[in-house]
Order: structure tokens, then sequence, then C-alpha cells
């Protein structure tokens, strides 16, 4: 039996409004997941952990069973893996994004306008990469990724840097390396770099480092060409970079298939998803960006997988731009290009199993700590769930599950 694990990034949410007080997924017409949800077992899955509104790295992770419950190594190290920075133990790698801030230092758009184009923000860091100089020993090696975000790396030839530093970005915090992001933030500055840590010279002079960063980034990008020219057409400059969830170690992990004896391909966008799959030996493959065609290349990656996990973005960003109508239809879209070519599948070969990495309530305008629906389904299973909303699948014969059993799950119902 084959497996398809989807990820639907950012789907769960929260009653809205807008939308007569149902979820995005409540009120969206989802015949082909419905499909599905009639023929599966369902649940709930805290993906991280109880009140923690975790980032999709962790969270994802997490889904696919690896347990950082002791400690993770951060956000920084996947994002350098994955967008192909050199990044080694002692160096310190971030997250970053692209972002406006006034006059005041008021953060204004934490991603810049969500317009920067790939060749701007390409032209930024080539900018940056030449131009910043933290110290003679001191080498940024910076780099645009998709939109607004950015992976850095800082390295010293003369010192180890320590990741026991917060964040510039006041968005999210960082705890025991995971990053989490707070609820309701609104009138934002840059924070400054804090050492957490001290007794700890590496630690002090990571922080240092970071700060220099943030302020010659402050200093260089406003009168930037890019940013003259997004100002004379109106949109936000990208005046700013905000740094989180460092990381100073490159670890290896256990492989995927050691863990669950699966040889599994990835369909993946994003740097960070790319990463996840270099670090857990999960085999790549460039996403397609029409649903349509994602869903031949999973036919296709079958093939020669045991399976294949599919991480789509769609859902998050208008939960993060509290845009609930938008995310309805994206969540139709899915179902209909996507789903659609799914479930002609054979559901006695196959187990398709459903749910997201985190929710993105569109009230929120960010990730959130509530749990996502689940369901796994092929042929032979039913709980009598009848779709795949929040509501039904808390009524799902599976209850609430940590994120770490999915994977364990999925396993068992292959068998």
């Amino acid at each position: 039996m084959k497996l398809v694990y989807v990820l639907l990034d950012g789907v769960g949410d929260r009653p809205d409004k807008s939308l007569n007080w149902t979820t995005p997924l409540e009120a969206a017409v989802t015949p082909n997941l419905d499909h599905l949800a009639r023929n599966s077992v369902s649940g709930t899955v805290q993906t991280v952990g109880k009140d923690i509104a975790p980032e999709s790295d962790i969270a994802v992770f997490s889904m696919l069973g690896y347990d950082f419950s002791s400690g993770y190594v951060g956000r920084g190290a996947v994002e350098a893996i994955g967008s192909g920075l050199t990044f080694k133990t002692g160096d310190l790698a971030l997250r970053g994004n692209f972002a406006t801030v006034n006059s005041s230092g008021e953060i204004i758009d934490r991603r810049a306008g969500r317009d920067l184009e790939e060749k701007e923000a390409s032209e930024l860091a080539s900018f940056l990469n030449s131009e910043l100089d933290l110290s003679n020993d001191v080498q940024v090696r910076l780099k645009a990724t998709v939109g607004h975000r950015c992976s850095v790396v800082i390295s010293s030839s003369q010192e180890v840097l320590s990741a026991n530093i917060s964040n510039t970005d006041p968005a999210y915090l960082r705890v025991k390396g995971i990053g989490v992001a707070l609820e309701n933030v609104s009138k934002m500055k840059i924070h400054q770099s804090e050492p957490t840590d001290d007794n700890d010279p590496r630690s002090v002079l990571a922080a240092q480092l970071v700060n220099k960063f943030s302020q010659k980034c402050l200093e260089l990008l406003p009168e930037h060409p890019v940013n003259k020219a997004r100002r004379k057409r109106e949109k936000s400059p990208a005046n700013a970079i905000l740094l989180r969830d460092a990381s100073d170690k490159k670890v290896k992990l256990e492989s995927f298939y050691d863990k669950f004896h699966l040889k599994m391909g990835a369909l993946v966008d994003m740097p960070v998803e790319i990463g996840i799959a270099e670090m857990t030996d999960i085999q790549p493959f460039p996403s397609f960006p029409a649903l349509t065609d994602k869903a031949g290349q999973v036919q296709n990656i079958l093939q020669d997988f045991d399976g294949v996990y599919v991480h789509i973005k769609g859902p998050d960003e208008p939960g993060h731009d509290g845009d609930a109508g938008l995310k309805k239809r994206i969540i139709e879209d899915i179902d209909d290009q996507f789903f659609a070519q799914l479930v002609k599948l054979d559901s006695a070969q196959t187990l398709i199993v459903v749910s997201a990495d985190h929710a993105t309530p569109c009230q929120l305008r960010g990730h959130s700590s509530d749990p996502v629906p689940v369901i796994f389904s092929r042929l032979g299973l039913s709980d009598n769930t009848a779709r795949f909303t929040e509501k039904e699948t808390s009524r799902g014969s599976l209850g609430l599950i940590s994120g770490i059993d999915v994977m364990p799950s999925a396993v068992k119902y292959l068998e």
C-alpha cells in the first residue's frame, strides 16, 4: 500500500463573522475532501504542544514524527540548508524577513507589502553581501529565497558563535530553539537581540553582531534603487530585515526510512521544506505551481516510492492577511484542482492522510495553538466523519492526538 501525506499550510481557523460564523473549511465547498473524510477515521492534532503556536518548520518535523521536546536545532539552520548557504557548527544561521519600517522605527509591514519580487530581493541581498562589514574577521552571507523571505549566515574566523540569543523580529519568541508566534501583536518595533546566557561570551558576541547587522540594514537599504523605485510605484520599501530562530549547529537526524521503513519523496516549494527533506533523507522534488500538475507529480512519484509528502502553502497567506473569504476560495481551488485527482487513486492500495502544520486564524493574522483536523482515508475505514473540518473531525474516533503520533498512526493503517 502507498502513502500520500498532505499538509495544508495554516488551513485551521476559527469561526469568522464574514463567513456567517463558520470557518473557511466549513464554508468551503469541498466534495473531494468530503469524499475522503467519509472513508476515513479522523481526529484533531496538537501539532507541537499545548499552548504552542508553532512555526511551520518545527510543526512539519513533528508531523513527520520527529520529537524535539528536549531542544530544537532552530529554523535558521533548516533555512540555510534548504537555501543552499554554506553553514557549519559554530556559525550563526537565522531566518530573515525583508520588512518595512517608518521614520520612527515602527514596523509597518513585516513582509514588505508581501509583493517583493524575486529580482528586487536578489538585488537587495547582493548589495548587502557586498556592503555589510560587521568586523574584519566576520563574514555575512545573505540569500533572498521566496518573496520577502531570506536566509542569513554570520560566521567568524576567530570565534564560535552561540544561538542563545533573542529574536529581533517582535512577532516571534525563541523557546528552546523553537519559534513561537505571539498573538495580537501590534505597534511593533525591531527588537534588540539579547544574549540569553550573559555568562557565555559566544552568546554576547552573537547578539552584538545581529544588532550591528540590523542597524547596518536600516542605514543601507532605504536609499537603494530598488526601494526608491518601490516608493515611486507607491509600494512598501524593503528597508529593514527582521531576524529570528537562530541556529549554531548543523545536525544529522535519523533518516525517515530508518524510522518508518518507507522510501519517501516530497513535493516542496520553500527553502524550509527543502531543508526538512534533506535533513530527514526524504527525496525532495521541486513542486509545480499548478495544483493539477502537483497531483500528477504525486502519481508519478508513487511509481518509484512508497509514499509522497506534499506541503501546500496556499491557505496560510490569507490567514496572515485576515482574508477569510480568500482562504475559503483557496481551499475550494485545492479541493477542485488537487484532491479531485487524488480521489481517483485506488483506495484499496493507497492511504491518504490530510492535515495541517498549524492553524492560522484570520482573526489573529498569525499562527495559533489551536488543534488542526486530520483524516486517515482508505478503503474500509470509517467512523462516520462526513467532512474535513475542525468541528467534524473533533468528533472523530481518534480524539486529540500529538503531531509526533500522526506518522506512527499512518504506518498502522498502511498495514
